[in-house]
């Protein structure tokens, strides 16, 4: 007789993590993680709070910045000229004004015009040193705005002319010329025009007159560079046209 043996069938045992959901398993992870997520966590939050103190730091400084700004505006703008000792106390204040705005707020868009502003004061109050010091200060920190720079290198340029420096306005007239985005290259070059003629090089004058028309025909100073050519001869200095017959001119 034959006997069968008998067998157990065989069971499958599942340990209790694969009888927990996916979020389930998220959470368990979490909580064996728990510092190190609490750590991330705290980190993210500190780091938004940071930016966020940044930002509204920035804009507190804008504010003040622009605030001072607009009372030495004000101050520089009235300056009756009926009132000399007044025109004097305004013009001082302004000047006191714009240096706050220039040392405290730098990084601010007002403390860049402010710079320039500044610079434009202490020429009015014949402090060409002081002014020369600006408008240098504002051609080294800021780079961004080429049109305002352009403006600082002509301002720089009448500066050193007042002090007596006609080599240096020559090379800052000559730095306007060699900037794309500015905007007075018409005035830069009809004023290195009157420096060669001021040296007694009208050639030099000439030709700096003759390219400012050229260039730039519808300037309002390439009428008066047209005026200036006439004075100077500058239909002479053209070559003649030569006579078609060959014969010697004026015969």
């Amino acid at each position: 007789m034959a006997y069968r043996i008998k067998t157990v069938p065989k069971t499958t045992l599942v340990d209790d993590a694969h009888l927990l959901s996916g979020m389930e398993r998220l959470w368990l992870k979490a909580e064996e993680h728990r510092r190190a997520v609490l750590g991330g966590a705290i980190l993210a939050v500190t780091a938004v709070v940071a930016v966020f103190a940044v930002f509204y730091y920035d804009h507190l400084q804008a504010e003040k910045a622009m605030d001072l700004h607009r009372q030495a505006a004000r101050l520089y703008v009235d300056r009756a000229v009926g009132q000399p000792a007044k025109a004097d106390e305004n013009l001082t204040k302004a000047i006191g004004l714009y240096r706050q705005v220039v040392d405290q707020y730098p990084r601010t868009p007002t403390g860049q015009l402010a710079t320039y502003e500044l610079g434009n004061a202490l020429v009015q109050a014949n402090d060409l040193g002081g002014a020369i010091e600006a408008y240098r200060k504002h051609l080294a920190t800021y780079q961004t705005n080429q049109t305002l720079r352009g403006l600082v290198h002509q301002r720089l340029a009448f500066a050193y002319l007042l002090n007596g420096d006609r080599e240096q306005a020559v090379k800052q007239f000559t730095a306007v010329l060699e900037m794309p985005a500015a905007l007075n290259k018409d005035q830069a070059i009809f004023e290195l025009g009157k420096l060669e003629e001021a040296q007694s090089r009208p050639e030099g004058a000439l030709a700096r007159y003759q390219d400012l028309t050229k260039a730039y025909p519808s300037s309002p100073f390439a009428a008066e560079a047209e005026v200036r050519i006439k004075a100077l001869g500058g239909k002479k200095a053209e070559a003649p046209i030569p006579d078609p017959t060959g014969k010697p001119e004026g015969k």
